[in-house]
């Protein structure tokens, strides 16, 4: 191959090869698993997809050191919860299965958006606790209204919603 070719087949493939590359970590790192199940049982799917990637980071088979599993890191107490809720069949065994795991997570998290109607209120109920998360409401350091927490006590959980807020934009650029 002459120069001139080189030189043109690097200046086009370079520039390919780099998109194609970065456009495909930028996919994987903003996937979005169980898609139909998600837009079905979610007004905010964008959401959803910012909770997973925030308590899982996509991985099934997930298990935290506190027992939560799955994509949606659910504890079994609240599939079970869920579950009944909902007259499911509860499946411990289950909650390594994506759809099974993002369908409760789902079912889990328009139950919080239903008792707080504020989603950052319910991502933080998600993350410490609907118990928790009730009490700060109704504490006036922590909420001047009872819906929105102007301040989270928990570290740990005032990142999670902040983080759960940053994904979220980037989720709903995808929808």
């Amino acid at each position: 191959m002459n120069k001139r070719a080189s030189c043109i087949f690097f200046a086009v493939f370079i520039p390919f090869f780099v998109v194609v590359v970065c456009l495909g970590v930028f996919f994987n790192a903003y996937r979005r698993p169980c898609r139909k199940i998600v837009e079905r049982l979610s007004s905010e799917p964008a959401l959803v997809f910012a909770l997973i990637k925030a308590e899982s980071g996509f991985c099934a088979d997930a298990v935290s050191s506190a027992g939560a599993v799955g994509l949606m890191q659910l504890l079994p107490s609240t599939a079970k919860f869920v579950c009944e809720r909902e007259g499911m069949e509860f499946d411990e065994a289950r909650l390594t299965d994506q759809e099974y795991n993002v369908t409760l997570g789902c079912l889990y998290l328009k139950y919080l958006l239903r008792r707080f109607p504020v989603a950052e209120t319910a991502v933080a109920a998600y993350n410490a606790g609907e118990g928790v998360v009730g009490e700060w409401l109704e504490n006036e350091n922590y909420s001047k209204d009872g819906k929105n927490l102007f301040s989270i006590p928990y570290p740990e959980t005032r990142t999670y919603v902040k983080k759960i807020v940053k994904f979220k934009k980037i989720y709903s650029y995808f929808d």
